[in-house]
Parts: C-alpha cells; structure tokens; sequence
C-alpha cells in the first residue's frame, strides 16, 4: 500500500463563522429581558411576604438571568476566528459556557432553593400580603410560558421534529435546550410555588412553604444534572447524525475512482461546525493527479450537501501490486 498525505491529495475547506441574529441568539435575549425584570419583582414580593418559596423563585430568576449572559457571551466566544493555538476555532467554548450555566443551576439556584426550604421548616412564620405572591407568580408564568413556546418552536425546528428526548440528546446547540431547561424547571417551580403559598395560606401552616422551596430545590437540582450531561457529552466530542454520515458514505462511495471507506470519523466543534476525516482506497491504477481532482470534487459535493462540514481532510490511499 501507497500513502499520499501530500498537499495535492488532501485539503482543507475554510471555516466560516455562525451569522449575527442567529435564532438561538434571540430566544437568549428574550429570556434575558424577562427573567432580570421578573427576579427583581419576585424579590419584592418574598421581601413583602417572607415566602420562603419566593424567595427560591427570586434567586432561580437570578441565575437565570446570569445565565443568558454566559450563553451570550459563549455565543460571543465561540465566533473568534481560528489561531495559531487553537486552529480549530473556539467553537467548543459555547459548550463550555453551557456547562458553567448547569454548575450556577445547580450550586446557586438548587443550594440557595434547599437552604431556604430547610431554615423554613426550622424556623416557621406565616405568609404576609399572599396577593403579592400571587400577582407576581402569575405573570412570571405567563412570561415563562412565552419564552418557553419560542424556545421550543425554535428547537423543534432545528431537530426536524424528533421526538423531543431524542432530539434533545441529538442537539449539538445547547443554547436554546438551555433555555428550554431553564423555563421548564421555572414554570414547574412557579406552579411548586403557588401550591406552597397557598397551601400555606389555606392551612396557616407555614411548613408547606418550605416543603414547596425543597420541591423547587429538587426541580432545578435535576435540571442541572440533565443539562451538565448533555453538554459534557458535547465537550467530548460527538459525531454528526447517522444519517449524515450515511449520506457522506454514499456521496463518497459514488464516485468511480473510490474503491471504498477505510475510515469515517466526524466531530462537531460547535453547532454548525464540523470536522470530517476521510481514509479512502482509491483505484490502484490512478495517477497523483486524477487522485486529486476526485478529492476536489468530493470535497465541493460534500460540502454543497452539508454545508455544516466546514473541515474536510481526505487521506488518499491507492494499492500498488498487492
């Protein structure tokens, strides 16, 4: 066997960055605007009622907010262009920021969320001014409930419809499952929460309040661990869809001068960026040249058809006599 690594039988297709105003970009931004205006007035409200589970909302609504600035700036991070150091591009920094959004998830928003629980329990006093709670947990749901519909149109039109668990494993854009996530965990707690104040009204036990901020606690401590697996997936390294990869064996496999497939590996270095290495077995009989303008032209289909293949690498291999 006969290895062509030379520059003539391999080469690699330029990077080109994710667009400005992408919508992944504006499902962050909604969330953003509403969950610091929704923080700040549910932090007035568990300071007028003492709920203990509004306080667990307030601060759930305050780590929501600093995460929409990390997935901001991740987003922001992952478009640096390609450097002598990291000649891949930054792509892998937007999973990276998504993983820091699930550790704030789960040390901030579940620990404050059981603290508070916990202290409540220990420390029971009644409900004040229960109407505050109610007037601010109900538009909080409505706003929630907003966002989170954008957020899953917008996802199930990147997943083409999948089932939403599969495509949720399937995704290779953690910022809008993110913030589906994070709306889901709040509308969640905010129904835990108005079950709390009222059963805590209704009863005049307090206790219940507390039960209500441990439940919250949970919610987003779960939450936290489903999107901290998911995003460690992605730090590691996934391939693209099997269907993708079926469709680049086809494409390849169709032209005359391939004799077939040693080796496929894909990896996605963000979302809309991936890496394709190619080991392929060429006619025995073809020249230097003729191996080249087969590379060229594969590499045109493949990127026309799946314009997400940003990087292409082809090892050419041809048999010379046995």
């Amino acid at each position: 066997m006969n290895r062509a690594h030379a520059s003539d039988a391999v080469r690699r297709l330029d990077i080109a960055q994710p667009a400005k105003g992408q919508p992944s970009r504006r499902v962050i931004l909604a969330a953003l605007l509403g969950n610091g205006a929704i923080a700040v007035t549910k932090a007035l409200a568990a300071f007028v009622t003492g709920s203990s589970a509004m306080w667990s909302e307030a601060v759930h609504s305050v780590v929501d907010t600093g995460n929409q600035f990390l997935l901001l700036h991740g987003l922001r991070r992952a478009a640096v262009p390609a450097t002598p150091r990291h000649p891949f591009g930054h792509g892998l920094e937007l999973y990276f920021w998504a993983f820091m959004v699930a550790i704030l998830i789960f040390g901030l928003g579940a620990g404050v969320s059981l603290y508070q629980g916990i202290e409540k329990i220990r420390a029971p006093h009644p409900i004040q001014h229960a109407w505050a709670s109610y007037a601010v947990l109900v538009a909080a749901a409505i706003f929630e409930g907003s966002v989170w519909l954008l957020a899953l149109q917008t996802f199930r039109r990147q997943t083409r419809q999948a089932p939403l668990l599969q495509a949720v494993q399937a995704s290779k854009d953690p910022t809008v499952f993110t913030v589906l996530f994070e709306d889901t965990a709040a509308l969640l707690g905010i129904l835990v929460a108005l079950a709390g104040v009222t059963a805590s009204v209704w009863s005049g036990n307090p206790v219940y309040d507390g039960v209500a901020s441990l439940v919250i606690g949970l919610i987003l401590a779960a939450t936290a661990l489903l999107l901290a697996n998911e995003c460690r997936s992605l730090l590691v390294g996934e391939a693209v869809r099997p269907e993708v990869v079926a469709d680049v064996r086809r494409l390849v496999l169709a032209q005359a001068e391939v004799r077939g497939i040693n080796e496929l590996l894909t990896m996605h270095f963000a979302p809309r960026e991936v890496l394709l290495n190619i080991s392929l077995s060429f006619v025995p009989s073809l020249s230097a040249a003729a191996i080249q303008e087969a590379v060229n032209r594969m590499e045109g289909e493949i990127k026309r058809e799946h314009p997400e293949i940003r990087r292409v690498f082809i090892e050419a291999q041809s048999a010379r006599g046995g």
